[in-house]
């Protein structure tokens, strides 16, 4: 079966704290929790999911979603960030940590951020590896959430992990955002498949529940996932319309195939 995890900002409203959230979301069966930037809460995430029996599926490994790795004068910063995100990683078994391109500027090719891309990542692969850590670049629409994002096509993700060459680097494909601009999700994730670390989901249009007023069929996209033999985390990033723990066993229902 998937192995089923969630991004906890999204599901964590008024009334709620950590332990309790991840308390419901182990009985649903979830297997992992996951943030995005370390933060303030980043000590009781770590600490409620070692409560409850959950993997701290994944994190960013370094700021920011706009200024990223195409920006060659960047890459000191986010190199020195990525090695603290992989030494704390390794301590805690954190399997994954998010990589971003960045976004577009002063007139750059796609080509020309790909080779700015690989150069910092080649840099930090050898450290990920020997913390057995992937670093997965992640596929963010340019259409609607993050206008100027340059990794925001699964055919430029998939040139730059060729680029590096290096089994560490993979994307997270995230479901929600390539079928905003790619579609034909299912043939994507089976011809891809070996560049990919890590999915995150929501429901199209509008980043909600996985519910029969969105667009994307979870159940067969999940069933192609499990088919691949893919043993890594599908992830939920949705914001839920009513009660959160409710959208979580929803979505977990969806998403769980064999």
């Amino acid at each position: 079966m998937l192995k089923q995890s969630f991004c906890y900002p999204c599901f964590l409203r008024d009334g709620m704290n950590l332990d309790t959230l991840c308390r419901e979301a182990a009985r649903i069966g979830y297997q992992g929790v996951e943030l995005w930037f370390r933060d303030e809460a980043f000590d009781s995430v770590v600490a409620a999911a070692k409560a409850h029996g959950l993997t701290v599926a994944s994190m960013c490994g370094h700021r920011s979603l706009q200024v990223g790795m195409n920006q060659r004068q960047e890459h000191p910063r986010i190199l020195g960030e990525l090695r603290e995100s992989i030494d704390l990683a390794h301590r805690l078994g954190i399997p994954n940590l998010i990589c971003f391109s960045g976004n577009r500027h002063d007139g750059q090719s796609d080509t020309e951020g790909q080779e700015a891309c690989a150069s910092c990542l080649e840099q930090i692969t050898g450290e990920a590896a020997a913390a057995g850590i992937n670093l997965n670049i992640e596929l963010l629409n340019s259409k609607v959430d993050h206008p100027g994002y340059q990794c925001d096509h699964v055919a430029w993700g998939v040139e730059l992990c060729r680029r590096v060459h290096h089994p560490r680097v993979k994307l997270l494909f995230d479901i929600y955002h390539m079928q905003i601009m790619d579609g034909d999700i299912i043939r994507y994730i089976r011809d891809n498949i070996g560049y990919i670390g890590h999915f995150h989901t929501a429901g199209n249009p509008g980043r909600q529940d996985l519910d029969g007023a969105q667009e994307l069929n979870y159940s067969a996209i999940c069933r192609a996932i499990a088919d691949t033999g893919y043993d890594g985390f599908v992830a939920h990033e949705f914001r839920p319309k009513a009660d959160p723990i409710e959208a979580l066993r929803v979505a977990f229902a969806v998403c769980a195939v064999q």
